[in-house]
């Protein structure tokens, strides 16, 4: 029963976490002078977000399997 809500708990916190971070990466991929990046430069702006914002509910940062799939989220969500 424990196993289930702190799963149910996880995969909640993810999609929260993702859905803010998303909003806010997508638009930080902006160049120096305020135009939007495209390409791999685009790509590898909203990755480092996506990395730097890996946050726990805590404010602590994510590691391993946890940071892998809110990263993949993220950038999918981004994208």
């Amino acid at each position: 029963m424990l196993r289930i809500v702190t799963t149910a708990l996880f995969v909640s916190l993810l999609g929260i976490g993702s859905a803010v971070a998303q909003s806010s990466c997508a638009t930080k991929a902006v160049s120096k002078d305020g135009k939007p990046l495209a390409g791999a430069a685009r790509t590898s702006a909203i990755k480092k977000c996506c990395e730097d914002s890996a946050l726990s509910a805590d404010g602590k940062k994510l590691s391993g399997a946890a940071k892998t799939s809110f990263v993949k989220k993220c950038q999918a969500d981004a994208g």
